[in-house]
This record gives C-alpha cells, sequence and structure tokens, in this order.
C-alpha cells in the first residue's frame, strides 16, 4: 500500500489562536502558516502533522475523527494540557484501556490515555 498519515486536520475559527495551544501540548513546530491553513510537525520529523485549517462555520457536534495521545503518565498530562487551555469532557473506561475525553480552545475532542495501555 502507498499511503501514509501525512497530516491531521483540525478544522477552526482561529489557527494562530489554536496553534499556540496544539504547538506547545505536542512540543511541534510551525512548519507552514498559510494564514488559513497552519501546518505543525514533530520537531524530530518523525510522524504525522497536525493541520489547522480556518472555516467559517463553528463547531456543532461530537468530532467524529479525532486525535488519540498516549502519556507516561495520563493524569499529569491532563493537568499540563488544561493549563494550557483544553478542557476535559470526561474519563472513561473499557477493560484494558482508560482514557481522558478533552476539548481544546476551540472545543474540538481529542484523547489521552496511558501509553501502557495503547496497543503497538
Amino acid at each position: 500500500m502507498g499511503l501514509n498519515i501525512a497530516c491531521i486536520t483540525i478544522d477552526c475559527a482561529d489557527p494562530a489562536k489554536l496553534t499556540a495551544f496544539w504547538t506547545e501540548a505536542l512540543d511541534f513546530t510551525v512548519v507552514a502558516d498559510l494564514g488559513e491553513f497552519v501546518f505543525l510537525a514533530p520537531k524530530d520529523a518523525r510522524g504525522a502533522a497536525i493541520g489547522l485549517q480556518r472555516v467559517d462555520e463553528p463547531k456543532r457536534d461530537k468530532n467524529r475523527v479525532h486525535v488519540d495521545l498516549s502519556a507516561d503518565d495520563r493524569h499529569a498530562e491532563v493537568q499540563r494540557l488544561v493549563a494550557l487551555g483544553a478542557s476535559v469532557s470526561g474519563e472513561f473506561t473499557v477493560p484494558g484501556l482508560t482514557w481522558t475525553v478533552l476539548t481544546d480552545p476551540e472545543g474540538n475532542e481529542f484523547c489521552v490515555s496511558e501509553r501502557s495501555e495503547m496497543p503497538t
């Protein structure tokens, strides 16, 4: 198969505002700022980029696609993300996995789980 995930795009009203949140949250850097679309990527250039795309319509419902993040210490990362401007929506558990659902400053959902619980 010749496909790779190159970028996961988040629709938003203000890409510049979300750039500040996501670059700090993920320790990413801005690789291209096209005004209406900002590309963020890992500083080591390994892994998928995040795109922040300006859209006119406001977010209304739950995202159909979202970013799942993993951390060595989920609780500490959730606290750090909240300090950056995220909000906690809930915590969920299924056998073998617990995750926290958060929203970024514009209300886009994303999740954080323990790295040790994620399948490899």
